[in-house]
Order: structure tokens, then sequence, then C-alpha cells
């Protein structure tokens, strides 16, 4: 086993050790500008506050959390539902064409996501390990062969939590791929090697050139979450969500289809916020598991009920559903969260067919119309 890989899986235990110790948020987060983001360089080196712990919006849990998840044992499925991780839905299939005025998005699982977007393929938050440490293998395989995927132009990280930001899938892309990751954690990316890292702060954003002349802005945006990879590091970088905007050069740059991104969060005033801000919002990438027991999980992780609260929020006209059926992170019973926003969706009265629940490996895209 190589140094890099002792230092790794040094970091990972230390992480699955334990939680962050109580902290709660030092100041509000600043409100969001009404004019557009600004414009950051690609690749451009920036210096940071030590901490981001006065964005968090609610403390983080302490001891007395983690004993009482100890005495329960309250963080896995009951053993009389795991044999629902048979019928979790899986259906790999091939990618949709990457054309410039085609929006595609297939779902590898978790949080990661292929998306086609003014002709580039950017990865989310990709995690195409089997195993993170500390928690169980995943119970379903990636949705799309790592050999099956075509050139990466870009990836978009929400944060540092180890099933989102997984240094051995990182590894497997050329140093060269555009990097999009929350401020802070620009160094750990480029002591990986990576040549074009651009760190963002929320209501920031970067663009990258689009195949057909245009261009595909990187919109980072907050979310209710937090930060840590080990022991010392609670809240050093920041995280959020991602907003990304094709914009077509023969039309003045006007805005052509957009998706939202919203990595890992709880429910909370941020999304009506980022409706406001990113407004035409075509479909809506949106967490739905990892939620129970509520009572330690609510303010991070959205339930299904919440996930479809935020869509409305967003103002996104379509919903797909993710951080389920891949890693089993929490308590609810592996089909739950599916089964629960599908019911909630239905609830809102909202057409069956904007309610993007695709198995792990299928596709979805939508098609510009060209003027």
């Amino acid at each position: 086993m190589t140094v890099e890989a002792d230092r790794t899986l040094s970091e990972q235990e230390t992480e699955t050790a334990t939680k962050a110790p109580p902290h709660a948020p030092s100041a509000p987060a600043p409100p969001a500008p009404a004019k557009a983001p600004a414009l950051v360089p690609v690749g451009a080196r920036r210096l940071w506050p030590r901490t981001f712990a006065n964005r968090l919006t609610a403390p983080l849990p302490g001891v007395q959390a983690l004993l009482r998840v100890a005495r329960e044992r309250s963080m896995r499925p009951a053993p009389e539902t795991l044999g629902d991780v048979a019928r979790l839905p899986y259906a790999p299939g091939p990618l949709p064409a990457a054309r410039p005025g085609t929006l595609a998005v297939t779902w590898v699982g978790h949080a990661s996501w292929v998306v086609r977007i003014g002709g580039l393929t950017v990865l989310t938050d990709p995690v195409w390990s089997r195993r993170i440490l500390g928690t169980p293998a995943r119970v379903t395989p990636p949705g799309l062969p790592w050999a099956d995927l075509p050139r990466v132009d870009a990836v978009v990280i929400s944060h540092n939590h180890y099933d989102h930001l997984d240094a051995p899938t990182l590894r497997r892309l050329p140093r060269r791929t555009h990097l999009f990751v929350p401020a802070g954690l620009g160094r750990w990316c480029r002591r990986k090697g990576f040549t074009s890292v651009t760190e963002l702060d929320w209501w920031e954003a970067a663009e990258l050139p689009a195949s057909d002349g245009g261009r595909v802005r990187f919109e980072f945006v907050p979310a209710h979450h937090w930060s840590r990879r080990t022991l010392t590091d609670t809240c050093r970088s920041l995280w959020g969500g991602w907003v990304l905007t094709r914009l077509r050069a023969r039309r003045g740059e006007r805005m052509g289809r957009r998706v939202y991104f919203a990595g890992d969060t709880g429910y909370g005033p941020w999304f009506t916020q980022i409706g406001r801000r990113c407004p035409g919002i075509d479909v809506a990438l949106l967490p739905v598991g990892a939620y129970e027991p509520r009572w330690m999980l609510r303010p991070v992780h959205t339930s299904p009920e919440e996930a479809v609260r935020a869509c409305a929020d967003v103002g996104a006209r379509a919903m797909a559903p993710m951080h389920y059926g891949a890693f089993l992170l929490s308590a609810e019973p592996p089909l739950q969260p599916l089964q629960r926003v599908r019911a909630a969706w239905a609830a809102e009265g909202r057409a069956r067919g904007d309610l993007w629940d695709l198995p792990v490996g299928a596709s979805r895209a939508l098609e510009e119309q060209e003027e």
C-alpha cells in the first residue's frame, strides 16, 4: 500500500469514527444578491478565511447526540428491510448524445450524475468506488461503467464528505480536467495533481466554452449542510450546490437550458433565494435519502417531502431524486425514499412526467427549441 493510500485511509477512519462537535453559527449567512453572479477566472488562485463556520444554519451534532446514536444503533436500516435492496431500480443504458442544445442527466448512483449541457460532459460528486470506509459496500453498482464515460470536461464538487469527494475516483481522471469546488478546497485538489481548479464562494460563477461557441456557466449556490474530512478541519471549506446554465452566443448570450444540482442539504430558506437568483431551472437534482433518524439529520438532509417542497421553492419544472439506492447511510428502509417522494409529488398535484425518478443508470434528456 502506498503512502498516499495510507494517508487516505487514515483520513477516512478518523471521519467515520466520530462526527463534528457542537458548533453553532457565529453569524447569519449573506443574503442572495439581486445582480448577476461575480465571474471568477477559471483556475484562479485565491485566499480564503480560516473557517466557514459562520455559514452554518444549524448547530452540528455534539457528543450527546453521538452517544444516543450509538446507544440506539439508529444509523442503519432495520435488518428486516434489507430484502428491499433487490428491488432498487437499476437499469443502465447508453448515454444520450451531447448536442449543444441538449440537457441530459444520467444517474450513476448516490449524488453522482453525468450531466450533458452545451455539448460538455460534467460529473457531479463522482463516486465510482465500491466502498467508502465506515459504511457498508454500495448496494447497486455504478450506473455507468467508468470505461464507458466519454471525455469528461468538468467536475463539480458540493462538499468534502467522503461520499461526495472520493479521492480514488478523482485519481482516475486526467489531471487537466476542470474541477469546480467550494471555497477552501482548492489546495486539497491541487495536492492531487489537478492543474485547473476553480474555487468559488456562494453566488459566484465561472464559465467554460461550449461546443457551439456559447458558454456554460457554473454558479455555486448555498446549501444547508457542513464540511469536514478529518478531526481538525471542520468547516474549513465551504459547501453548496451548483447551477449549470447554457449561454447561447448566437442569441446575445441568451440563457438556454439550466440544471440545479443541490449536492447534500437540509431544507431551509436558501431554496427560495436560489429560485429568485436563478430563474428558469429545467430540472433540480435533489437529495431524498439519508434522513433518519430525523431528530439528528433534519438540519442537513432533506426528507422526500422536503425535497418536493424545495423543488417548488427553486421553481424547477422537473425534479430528479438522488442520494439513495447506492449506499445505506442511515436508518430508513432502502426503498422508502423512492416510495415517499412519489407520494409527495402526487400529493402536490405535480405532473407525473416531471418527476424523473430514474433507475440507477438511466437517463433523461431535454432538447432546446432552436430559434
